[in-house]
């Protein structure tokens, strides 16, 4: 019919036509540049100037272009998305890490997955292969379990891999970790230091190789100070709020309580808290790890830097992928003790 006209006919050259999605030409030919000037903003790549950026940048915006990754991957060999294997999202230590890790990430161009193994190692093995199904160029990994030898395929088809907080089990990886060992040998002194010698220590199961090195460090701490260490002053396991009390209100009362607590991460750190509240003797604690309201509850910490953990781990991924072909690396994080007044008290 003269004088009409379809919808495909009136859309502008510059725009896709209807129901198909915008290409790179189509941001070009609505920009006014050349196909090579689209792909450099969009992939981040030097050589274009901020006003013609933003005229591209403009173009992107005004016809919802979207970069298609299928081709990248195909092009590359890269999928541009990393794993993350924590040990449990709800943990806190675990957010700074994570949202760390995801900055650099996205600094790279990359996505984040992340999941949870909750201690167990046969999740945790599960979740590292079902990443690597997925293709993912590389993983970090928290581990739960202490033999890895199963990502001994996926590491020379070419994932980069770095362990986190815990060192891997039977195989050499690149390892970033806190200083669990200096840090609880530091937190201890500092409570011999305001007097005390009946000192308890409370912590995480055994197999965890944190767990151990803050047991250690404790040991370490008591022994410079001629101290011997009974054995009902320590108790490991199970990070459950019945079993953390249980241990508290043992070591807190009997003929020789103790009269400081020596909490070996955040979880224990926080039900100590509220059993130490309860009772009518005053108890010096110091936490292994910084807690929420700490500063306002006057808690003495070790406190770990978990952003700059996730970081560090998250940089030395990208030089691995980058091509960085140096041996193993094993990179120990100080801590640092935060005096608050929980852990000045004197004996009681």
């Amino acid at each position: 019919m003269t004088g009409q006209r379809t919808v495909a006919e009136t859309a502008r050259p510059s725009e896709p036509r209807y129901g198909n999605r915008p290409t790179m030409k189509d941001v070009a030919a609505r920009a006014g540049v050349g196909l090579k000037t689209v792909s450099r903003v969009v992939n981040g790549e030097p050589g274009v100037t901020p006003d013609t950026e933003r005229r591209v940048q403009e173009a992107i915006e005004a016809l919802g272009f979207r970069r298609n990754d299928s081709a990248r991957v195909l092009r590359k060999g890269r999928t541009a998305s990393i794993g993350l294997v924590l040990e449990d999202l709800a943990d806190p230590f675990y957010g700074p890490l994570s949202r760390a890790v995801e900055e650099v990430a996205r600094a790279h161009g990359a996505l984040l997955i992340n999941g949870s193994s909750a201690e167990d190692p046969d999740r945790e093995q599960e979740l590292a292969l079902a990443l690597c199904a997925r293709r993912v160029d590389g993983l970090i990994v928290i581990p739960a379990g202490d033999d890895h030898r199963y990502l001994e395929p996926e590491i020379k088809a070419g994932i980069a891999t770095v362990f986190v907080d815990r060192p891997a089990g039977r195989i050499d990886a690149d390892t970033i970790l806190s200083d669990s060992y200096g840090g609880a040998r530091e937190g201890v002194a500092h409570l011999i230091a305001h007097g005390h010698r009946r000192i308890g220590f409370i912590g995480d199961r055994p197999r965890i190789h944190t767990a151990t090195e803050r047991l250690r460090g404790y040991h370490a701490a008591m022994a410079d100070a001629g101290t011997a260490v009974h054995d009902s002053w320590v108790s490991l396991g199970s990070t459950e709020p019945g079993r953390v009390r249980a241990a508290v209100e043992r070591m807190v009362s009997g003929p020789e309580p103790v009269t400081a607590l020596f909490a070996g991460n955040n979880r224990v750190t926080v039900t100590a808290v509220r059993v130490l509240a309860e009772q009518e003797r005053r108890i010096a604690l110091v936490g292994f790890d910084d807690i929420e309201l700490a500063d306002l509850l006057g808690i003495t910490v070790v406190a770990q830097d978990a952003a700059a953990v996730g970081r560090t781990a998250a940089e030395h991924l990208f030089r691995r992928l980058d091509g960085a072909d140096h041996p193993p690396v094993r990179v120990q994080l100080p801590t640092a003790l935060v005096p608050r007044g929980s852990g000045e008290l004197p004996p009681a």
